[in-house]
């Protein structure tokens, strides 16, 4: 079967991304061919393309984490979908692409009121906010909860979760503009990163303490929300959008700047303040498949609003899409249809 991809030879800019025709192979004995209808996009796909994520494939390699489609082949051994079943997923790379082979354990049957585009758009962040704010953050009803980033894709779905186990959500971003669908979301409090964030912070909590922080900026907001921690406090860290090129080639200077200067605690600071840091890498789950369909399977009892997609292409405009991804000012899921 003939089909289209994006790949990228050598990492170091998006103009570096070129779209191929190739062929791909029929589906191993596990595996199922999905007929790819949209594709969605995350930061990681950014720092892979720059390559600048330390996960990414040696040498040529598809980007991508996650999909929907339709089955148009199955391997001898699957017995759980049939050929023209629609279903969404997840891969280590490589989503990308018109046509891919995946193996089953990785793919779930789209809701019947699901479209395409909110099938790709749902897994990865979803996943990462319920990661983040479960099993790590152990949120519990009347916890104060500040979330970084929080008009983003996995801001949303934490918005959505926190209201879920009956906590207050305090939501941080970099635009007023962006208050709207914070409010959409269910946010209780927003604000605006600023040189008062610590004093706004304080107005918000009222000496109540802050219990959850859901952090992926990296800088000076790391430092200020470790500090806002009460004690036996929890910051997960699950990004470091610091580090997201700006322009469309690596800029070695700032990278090197933003590493020297990233955020530092030490441990015996951590014992005395009572307070804890923790950082994952959901893409981990990608290995350890069994691990990955048990939190999905929680994350799916939570019956999640659908993500909010800010921003669709077509298969025809990928770089605009990561320069969109890139610019830091998308709201929720940007998504690629494809034909």
């Amino acid at each position: 079967m003939q089909r289209e991809v994006y790949r990228i030879d050598k990492p170091g800019s998006i103009d570096q991304l070129h779209r191929k025709k190739e062929m791909l192979r029929p589906p191993e004995n596990d595996e199922v061919t999905i007929e790819v209808g949209a594709i969605g996009l995350n930061f990681a796909d950014v720092f892979s393309v720059y390559g600048l994520y330390s996960a990414t494939p040696k040498g040529s390699f598809i980007p991508g984490l996650e999909f929907s489609g339709k089955i148009v082949k199955i391997g001898a051994n699957v017995k759980d979908f049939e050929v023209g079943d629609l279903v969404f997923g997840v891969t280590r790379f490589g989503a990308y692409a018109t046509h891919l082979n995946i193996s089953e354990k990785t793919i779930f049957p789209l809701p019947k009121d699901w479209t395409m585009q909110d099938g790709a758009s749902f897994a990865v962040q979803a996943l990462t906010a319920y990661y983040a704010l479960i099993p790590l953050g152990q949120v519990k009803e009347g916890d104060h909860v500040l979330v970084h980033s929080a008009a983003g894709g996995v801001g949303i779905m934490a918005g959505h979760i926190i209201q879920k186990k009956k906590a207050i959500a305090i939501g941080l971003v970099g635009d007023s503009r962006k208050f709207s669908i914070l409010k959409e979301v269910g946010y209780d409090y927003f604000l605006t990163r600023s040189p008062n964030f610590k004093e706004e912070m304080r107005k918000i909590l009222l000496g109540a303490p802050l219990k959850i922080v859901l952090e992926c900026l990296g800088g000076r907001y790391f430092h200020d929300s470790y500090e806002l921690l009460a004690p036996m406090g929890r910051l997960v860290t699950y990004g470091s959008a610091n580090f997201t090129p700006s322009q469309s080639f690596r800029n070695w200077f700032s990278i090197v700047y933003s590493y020297l200067t990233r955020p530092k605690i030490d441990p015996l600071s951590m014992i005395s303040d009572n307070k804890s840091v923790l950082g994952f890498n959901l893409i981990w789950l990608w290995n350890e498949i069994d691990e990955l369909r048990k939190h999905f399977s929680e994350l799916m009892k939570l019956s999640l609003p659908k993500q909010t997609i800010g921003h669709e292409f077509s298969f025809d405009s990928m770089h605009d899409a990561l320069r969109t991804m890139q610019s830091g000012q998308s709201i929720g899921k940007i998504v690629i249809n494809v034909p």
